[in-house]
């Protein structure tokens, strides 16, 4: 199913890969910043905190991305709409 979904590639908008480019860039300094943490030997409440944060801004991005995914397969009617739907659901429980 890898190699189908592998061969025909659906980028991101312009608009839409630059909120992603930042979402991630916040991302990047939340971990480098709970990597201080844990270096400065900070409460592990602290820590479970930002990284529920990280995963929380992630996740979000990953729905973007997932919405822009949906937008184009589901509006391209080069897959019959089944097999499309199939995909979008593999892709969205990470398997």
């Amino acid at each position: 199913m890898e190699a189908a979904m592998a061969d025909q590639v659906r980028p991101l908008s312009p608009e839409r890969r630059e909120d992603v480019m930042v979402r991630l860039r916040r991302i990047e300094g939340q971990v480098r910043g709970i990597q201080r943490m844990v270096e400065e030997e900070r409460d592990c409440r602290e820590i479970v905190t930002q990284v529920a944060a990280v995963k929380s801004a992630l996740a979000s991005v990953n729905s973007q991305v997932l919405r822009c995914y949906a937008h184009n397969c589901l509006d391209s009617g080069e897959e019959p709409r089944e097999k499309t739907i199939a995909d979008l659901i593999h892709l969205f429980e990470g398997k």
